[in-house]
């Protein structure tokens, strides 16, 4: 019952952010380290020297003063090199009454047992919802050179297994394999779904999450280095494969299927398939406490350490309603990943029609 209720209630902000203003986030995207095992080709957060992350205390009090995200998105990096992950999605779970999903992405390189352990720990706690992403961005060998580990693939058909098994025991957790297409897998889509099959035989096509390689500098790190090849091939090779999908009713595959259609668009045209719902529905936040309006907008806003971990001030500073007023002009960065998509896709409930 209480999952229900905090499945509503996201539901209803979701909703009221196709009317109005929000009066605050219901989403929060959080590096919670920008430290990585990965050497990948298309992004060079490894390479970067944050200042000093948040630690579990500030993160609480964050969490404490904070207290209305329905939907928090914990990202690096690699999220479980953080020892204290689950104790930081304890944190949230405690002060954020409303919480009912956490997503993390993971390149699966930590020991899986100790990142099974963790999810179910997460689980056991009280969560409604854990999704996991698990980076898969080509079949073997490919997979293992563009993120710069050998033994990297199978590593990933590991964790698989682990988390496959767990759902028997946890009807709220639920994981995927996250494809980001770029030059470097061009073509490799459909042979990197056959490698897992053969790996797992109840793999499917909707157990893939695609996204595009993109640019950020606040975030991937990654100014300089060129991802995209053939826009009209990538755009087919998407194409091809999500006719391969079956059609699921539901919220979630609704949103799914219209982030995807779009995705295609965007790989297409370069252009965002539709305005963001960044400083309304959602920000990203730094492991250092830097508030941007989301992973691909290197605006500062300012930092939750010079407001007592308040956001507030943030939120309505003139900085934030400057943002705000560029997104209605449409002078926001061109973006469509899924950390920023599926919320203005939720905001936007005539798009899935169409």
């Amino acid at each position: 019952m209480e999952s229900a209720i905090k499945l509503a209630g996201l539901g209803m902000s979701a909703l009221k952010s196709n009317f109005s203003r929000l009066q605050h986030p219901y989403k929060l995207n959080f590096a919670i380290t920008y430290k990585c095992q990965s050497r990948c080709e298309t992004c060079s957060i490894w390479k970067q020297k944050p200042g000093k992350e948040l630690t579990l205390d500030e993160i609480t009090e964050f969490a404490k003063k904070n207290n209305y995200f329905k939907w928090v998105g914990l990202t690096g990096g690699e999220p479980f090199l953080r020892s204290d992950l689950v104790e930081i999605v304890e944190a949230f779970r405690s002060y954020s009454k409303g919480l009912y999903m956490v997503a993390m992405p993971t390149n699966s390189l930590s020991n899986g047992e100790m990142i099974t352990k963790k999810v179910e720990r997460m689980l056991e706690m009280g969560m409604p919802r854990v999704i996991m992403t698990l980076s898969l961005d080509g079949y073997r060998d490919l997979h293992d050179r563009i993120r710069g580990t050998k033994g990297n693939f199978d590593r990933v058909m590991d964790l698989a297994r682990r988390l496959h098994e767990l759902q028997g025991q946890y009807n709220g957790l639920s994981f995927l394999f996250g494809y980001t297409m770029s030059k470097f897998n061009q073509g490799a889509l459909e042979r990197t779904y056959m490698a897992v099959k053969d790996e797992l035989d109840w793999a499917t096509y909707n157990d893939f999450h695609v996204n595009l390689g993109q640019v950020s500098g606040i975030y991937y790190g990654n100014k300089g280095i060129d991802m995209h090849a053939d826009s009209a091939a990538m755009a087919a090779e998407l194409s091809a494969f999500i006719a391969k999908r079956k059609m699921r009713l539901g919220p979630v595959q609704m949103i799914e299927n219209a982030y995807l259609k779009r995705l295609v668009e965007y790989i297409r045209t370069g252009r965002s398939p539709m305005k963001s719902r960044s400083l309304d529905a959602s920000l990203f936040l730094s492991s250092g406490g830097e508030v941007y309006p989301s992973i691909m907008w290197e605006r500062e806003l300012g930092n939750v350490r010079d407001t007592g971990y308040d956001l507030e001030p943030i939120w309505l500073s003139k900085g934030a309603e400057e943002v705000r007023s560029m997104i209605k002009e449409g002078k926001e960065p061109a973006c469509w990943t899924s950390c920023e998509a599926y919320q203005s896709i939720a905001g936007n409930i005539p798009s899935l029609l169409f």
